[in-house]
């Protein structure tokens, strides 16, 4: 090779290192503007992800606080606050300075999805069902200043229903009215049959929405005694006139005997009971079975069996239903005291109408008012209902073709059977009304919830037991 060659290798390679210094020189912004996106998009995503923690917290705790007995619109919107993450509030963020609510939030809904389908009432403040909750925050950019950014606004929504999300076991006292009106036929649209068929069907659809088991369990299991080895909600039966220990049985094997009425005394007889079943969690063989389990004693006693009546309404000594109520919250204080864990809840389904003569209370006082007593038999199922609530029970009270007059014996002051039934219920959001069955009172309606028939009655209240559930922000 000659000299010229060389000189002219070295002078292409000088030139060609001037290209490549060009080339970087030109590539700096690109790289730090890549830097700037992977930095400050990072930081975006952690701020973001705290905000909307904090917002669905905010709506949760709205929407539990819209379903406590009293809620407000001016408690739920503190409750909001108090968990959302605005400065000195519970989920304040330390990164996120300066985080609001957007006004106009909290947002109080009707969504008729929710009521459709899911048998949600809105009875919460300014008749809602559920919450929608948004906060705003400006955060800073670290290298998007460079580039003339130098905030970004961060926008977090969050929307609660009141109820939907099953979180704790129940122990549940159903006490359905057995007297002889319950032979009556119930003539509306809702059912068409015979006012005992009618209460019954209604309790089967509550143990089709109730938790027998784990949710995570394919199957609950062989049942010893009527329950799984890990249940969860336990029910248990209850009917007024009470029937003989030992004749309790014919409400659920199948057979032609009727189970033998005998009289509200006082004191209560070892030899009878209000219970046809105890606490049982057999009644659907998982937590997600369509049908329930026919051969589950609860499940017969409550019509679930073909060829077998269940429950009978053979009357006999008219209605008292104080003692039943407190026998009912004595069961379920013995329940709770085996399960720490669990609630107790209460439904009673009765006209309301307490009319029982002293031929049918032997022992009772026929004068004093209080319990035991042949007056204020009303007043005695609202005094009892109370001490149960006290307990911590939750009591529902079904009126289930309520008159407008009745409660004969409840003369200071007087009370209708609508009322009464109005007064055993814990919370006026607990009080139901089916006033469209033959007799009932047009007037007797539940202003908290004015769902009627006992099918979706029921429903309503399976879904009552359960708690505040997030759900998307698009539900109509």
């Amino acid at each position: 090779m000659n000299r010229n060659s060389v000189v002219s290798l070295r002078r292409a390679h000088h030139r060609r290192r001037g290209q490549v210094l060009i080339f970087f020189t030109l590539w700096i912004p690109v790289l730090f503007g890549m830097a700037a996106l992977v930095i400050d998009f990072g930081f975006l995503y952690l701020y973001q992800n705290q905000l909307n923690a904090s917002t669905q917290a905010a709506a949760l705790a709205g929407g539990y606080a819209m379903s406590q007995p009293g809620a407000t619109t001016t408690s739920a919107t503190t409750a909001v606050t108090t968990y959302s993450g605005t400065t000195g509030n519970d989920n304040a963020v330390a990164d996120l300075k300066g985080i609001t609510l957007l006004s106009g939030y909290p947002k109080f809904e009707c969504l008729s999805t929710l009521k459709s389908v899911y048998g949600l009432q809105c009875y919460g403040p300014s008749g809602s069902n559920a919450i929608q909750v948004v906060q705003q925050v400006k955060v800073p950019l670290f290298f998007f200043p460079i580039f003339g950014g130098f905030t970004a606004t961060l926008t977090s929504t969050a929307t609660a229903s009141m109820k939907g999300s099953s979180v704790e076991p129940y122990n549940v006292a159903i006490i359905v009215d057995s007297t002889h009106s319950m032979n009556d036929t119930d003539s509306d649209s809702y059912c068409d049959n015979t006012r005992i068929y009618c209460a019954l069907s209604g309790v089967r659809v509550l143990m089709q929405t109730l938790s027998p088991c784990l949710p995570t369990s394919s199957s609950c299991g062989a049942a010893t005694s009527g329950n799984v080895a890990n249940s969860v909600d336990r029910v248990s039966l209850l009917t007024f006139p009470p029937v003989t220990a030992v004749t309790a049985v014919d409400d659920y094997n199948c057979g032609s005997n009727t189970p033998s009425i005998v009289n509200y005394s006082s004191p209560f007889p070892a030899t009878s009971t209000y219970q046809i079943l105890g606490f049982s969690s057999d009644y659907r063989s998982s937590d997600s079975a369509a049908s329930l389990n026919s051969s589950s004693d609860l499940v017969v006693a409550a019509g679930g069996k073909s060829g077998c009546a269940g429950l009978q309404a053979i009357g006999g000594p008219g209605t008292y239903y104080a003692q039943v109520i407190y026998a009912a919250q004595a069961l379920l204080a013995t329940e709770q005291t085996s399960n720490p864990t669990s609630k107790n809840v209460l439904i009673m389904l009765s006209d309301g109408n307490a009319n029982a003569t002293s031929t049918h209370m032997p022992g009772a006082s026929t004068s004093s008012g209080v319990y035991m007593s042949t007056t204020q038999e009303c007043h005695q199922a609202v005094t009892a209902a109370a001490a149960a609530a006290a307990a911590g029970t939750r009591v529902y009270a079904v009126a289930y073709g309520a008159e407008a007059s009745g409660c004969t014996t409840d003369t200071s002051p007087a009370i209708t059977p609508c009322q009464t039934m109005q007064q055993i219920a814990s919370s006026p959001a607990y009080f139901f009304s089916d006033y469209t069955a033959t007799g009932g009172d047009s007037t007797c309606i539940s202003a908290s919830q004015p769902v009627t028939g006992l099918n979706q009655i029921f429903q309503t209240i399976a879904l009552d037991l359960s708690e505040v559930k997030l759900i998307p922000n698009n539900t109509t």
